[in-house]
């Protein structure tokens, strides 16, 4: 049950559902046995007469017994009416018993109903939320369409499967424990017989559902792949077109959904296994205790009236459903963990960068950023060695090497996307781990080689993280970004929706939000992720002027492929396989004619 403590955890936040949830199944379940009970006496009562066979004097209930209670008032009812109006009396009963069992029935789902909904509304939150805080590096490892899944078809597995399994595990055994009280209350020897059939009906079943699991977690496995691959397509239908591999692409999905296919026939096959074999077992059941107690009867073994026994066998009936539900239950609950397991994995993935949400507050950038021996490993591989540097405030350093130099992850390292492995990255003399990532991420802007809009109006994108920015000083950061032309020239202007990913706009535009965005953000410290390296030559220059007004009087880390744009930075490091085999200005970089001057040569061969 471990696996579940999760759900668990949710659901004791609504204790007071759950126990008026009990509760009124309770009550339920009680009107159901007293609609039982009332009928067969009756006739016993009414007509005189035993309805069973080998019938004997004496009876094995107890004068004290609810069920003899029961009895004893229907024949005080009928001895003062007719036989025909007490025939009405007890029908009119049995019906108000019914309406009662399905009101209370009623009230408790609907008492349970917004407990189930908001644990479900709470593993979406909580995954999102999880989401959102692990590090980048998490995602490297993860399909975006597995990740999706999880929210999605394993958190509606969940909602579907195990939620509803609990529900039917307190209200079924709550009928069959209620149940076997008052068959307790008729006969204790036939009742017995039942608590050594029911466990093992319990085995068959269970064996069945635990088969359930593993082939639970294929599929979920293989919805999230479909969800991936559909993703990618839709992300990349022109270099699909462009490259005539539609028919691959076709077929890849093809492939997983025909693997799907087996996968969810294979647990439906199982599933509907089920229900046959529990409705066969029951019937077994039903008729092993029903051939017992009747040769019992015709033994005068036991000491039981045949109306007694035909309202126990009743009884014993409105057991086998609640049975079978319980193991379709198990069946479910054995699917539903799969899913839980795989919603487990994000929720307890480590969060690597601490937010440290009580550490240093960052005001104000006032002197430096420092690399003390940083080096950064992912999964043992050295991604940067032993790297130092200083840049100090209103400098710039731009970051040049080949690619997988370790130029991006450097950057990475100071917003902490990522935490250095060894070494320090110190913000005005303070480790960066000190502050709160709030504030630490307060005082800069990033700009990536990939502009990164959401499908929302270019004003929203433009102000995303400063919503409480007026219209004027999202144009006049639209003007300094070189945007506020093309803006204007849209059908509805800044207030255009974009479309996903910003789709609707060409590459240069796009860059040119994001350039706006950096530009009203107004940080001290800038990352500039090779941010002209997408556009187009006259949109460059545009983008170029924008981002050199922007980087006056601030700190700036530059990664630049186009090494012209790089000339005038106050530092230039060359890194190499995570090192920084050259440093220095443009020109002194030129005179040692090392790796740099290769990198400008080959660029104007070009």
């Amino acid at each position: 049950m471990k696996k579940y403590s999760l759900i668990f955890k949710y659901l004791k936040d609504y204790k007071l559902a759950i126990a008026a949830y009990i509760l009124c199944t309770i009550v339920a379940i009680l009107f159901s046995i007293l609609s039982l009970s009332m009928f067969l006496p009756f006739l016993q009562v009414l007509f005189k007469v035993d309805m069973g066979i080998g019938a004997v004097t004496n009876s094995t209930t107890s004068k004290f017994s609810l069920f003899q209670i029961l009895k004893e008032q229907i024949a005080q009812l009928i001895s003062n009416y007719s036989e025909v109006e007490s025939l009405g009396i007890i029908c009119l009963l049995i019906i108000i018993s019914i309406v009662l069992k399905n009101v209370f029935l009623y009230l408790a789902s609907r008492a349970l109903m917004p407990a189930k909904n908001k644990v479900s509304t709470r593993f979406r939150i909580d995954i999102f939320n999880k989401v959102l805080s692990l590090p980048i590096g998490f995602f490297t490892e993860q399909r975006k369409g597995d990740l999706m899944s999880r929210m999605t078809n394993d958190v509606g597995q969940v909602e579907g499967s195990v939620l509803s399994a609990l529900e039917g595990w307190v209200k079924d055994p709550l009928q069959i424990i209620i149940t076997l009280v008052a068959l307790f209350s008729i006969s204790v020897e036939l009742t017995l017989i039942i608590l050594i059939f029911i466990p093992v009906m319990g085995f068959f079943i269970g064996r069945l559902g635990r088969s359930l699991k593993r082939p639970s977690g294929d599929v979920a496995q293989k919805s999230g792949e479909s969800i991936s691959i559909l993703d990618e397509t839709l992300g990349g239908l022109r270099v699909i077109k462009a490259f005539n591999v539609e028919n691959a692409i076709r077929q890849k999905f093809s492939d997983n959904s025909n693997k799907l296919l087996k996968l969810s026939n294979k647990i439906g096959y199982r599933q509907s296994f089920a229900s046959p074999m529990s409705e066969m077992l029951g019937v077994i059941m039903f008729t092993s205790i029903l051939y017992y107690g009747g040769s019992k009867i015709l033994g005068e073994e036991i000491a039981l009236k045949g109306a007694d026994f035909l309202t126990f066998m009743a009884m014993f009936w409105n057991i086998i459903d609640p049975a079978k539900s319980i193991s379709g239950a198990f069946s479910n609950l054995q699917r539903g963990s799969a899913a839980i397991e795989r919603i487990q994995q994000v929720l307890d993935a480590p969060v690597t960068v601490d937010e440290n949400v009580n550490g240093i507050v960052l005001q104000k950038f006032s002197d430096s950023i420092e690399f003390k021996n940083v080096s950064f490993y992912y999964d043992d591989i050295a991604i940067l060695k032993n790297v130092s540097f200083k840049v100090a405030k209103g400098k710039t350093v731009a970051l040049v090497g080949s690619s997988g130099a370790g130029k991006s992850t450097l950057a990475d390292l100071i917003p902490r996307f990522h935490d250095a492995t060894s070494g320090e990255i110190l913000v005005d003399g303070i480790n960066i781990k000190d502050y709160s990532l709030f504030s630490l991420r307060s005082q800069l802007s990033i700009v990536t080689q990939e502009p990164i809009l959401f499908n929302d109006t270019i004003a929203n994108n433009i102000a995303l993280g400063m919503e409480n920015s007026n219209r004027d000083e999202i144009v006049q950061a639209a003007k300094i970004a070189n945007a506020h032309l093309f803006i204007e020239k849209k059908e509805h202007g800044y207030d255009t929706n974009i479309g996903d990913r910003g789709n609707k706009l060409s590459g240069g535009e796009r860059q040119r939000l994001t350039i706006a965005r950096a530009v009203l953000k107004n940080p001290p410290i800038l990352i500039l992720d090779e941010a002209t390296s997408s556009l187009d030559t006259e949109s460059e220059r545009l983008v170029q002027d924008a981002i050199n007004n922007l980087m006056e009087n601030r700190t700036s880390v530059v990664i630049a492929h186009r090494l012209s744009t790089i000339k005038h930075a106050d530092e230039i490091l060359v890194l190499k396989k995570g090192e920084i085999v050259e440093r220095g200005t443009h020109n002194g970089l030129i005179s040692q004619d090392g790796f740099y001057k290769r990198l400008v040569d080959m660029q104007e061969v070009k």
